[in-house]
């Protein structure tokens, strides 16, 4: 959460709190997905197993993708501040905030990625990564998307989940894999994680393979008290 931008700051914030999804208190329930009630309103928190099986299994389908169907980064929340959705998600998921000089080029900060349970000090080194990656998106596309649904997905920050700032190195190990071929490095993040890419996959419709639907099954047993929470994307 940001502690406040120097009296310099060019860029605003984005008007959202950042994800606590991203980072759940020990000892406590985890949940995903929590946004803004919409026009469908926000769903009642649901087991991570019952969530599961709300997911429609299908076999992926990857030909055809091509990264650029997928329009990002946009001019974000604020079409005027000068930041773009991915420096948005960066300012928004700030420990300490950034300087933020002109063109949105941020300087100082810190973060916490969630994927390797470390420290970033310098925004460089960060990735904005696609929860569910967009070429594991267009695999799931239960029918084929718009180019402005894409897009949507792409720049969507009305859910703290969609998009997440962590460690370059963390995202690029990641890659387009689901959680049946990679899993975050900190243990300890495993149960948010399946929760999230849940939550994420149910808010935009999106199918999921056996072996992926099979993963989390086996996750969601070591996460008895873990709760999915989202609301379907317009």
């Amino acid at each position: 959460m940001l502690r406040g931008l120097p009296a310099l700051t060019l860029c605003a914030l984005p008007l959202f709190a950042a994800p606590a999804a991203h980072s759940a208190p020990s000892g406590t329930p985890e949940r995903a997905g929590t946004a803004a009630a919409g026009p469908s309103g926000v769903r009642a928190p649901l087991p991570l197993f019952e969530a599961i099986d709300r997911l429609t299994v299908a076999a992926e389908h990857r030909e055809g993708y091509k990264r650029d169907l997928y329009k990002h980064w946009n001019k974000g929340l604020n079409a005027s501040d000068g930041c773009d959705t991915r420096r948005e998600v960066i300012l928004s998921e700030a420990v300490e905030a950034p300087q933020v000089a002109a063109g949105c080029k941020l300087t100082g900060g810190s973060w916490r990625s969630a994927y390797d349970n470390i420290v970033v000090t310098d925004a460089g080194r960060l990735d904005v990564d696609h929860f569910v990656p967009l070429a594991e998106v267009f695999d799931s596309e239960r029918e084929p998307w718009s180019a402005a649904r894409r897009e949507a997905y792409a720049n969507d920050q009305n859910s703290p989940d969609t998009l997440i700032a962590v460690s370059a190195a963390s995202n690029r190990s990641k890659a387009d894999k689901d959680p049946a071929e990679w899993l975050p490095s900190d243990g300890s993040y495993h149960c948010t994680y399946a929760a999230t890419w849940v939550g994420t996959k149910l808010r935009w419709d999106l199918a999921a393979d056996e072996a992926e639907v099979q993963a989390l099954l086996g996750l969601a047993e070591d996460c008895p008290n873990t709760t999915v929470v989202y609301e379907s994307a317009v």
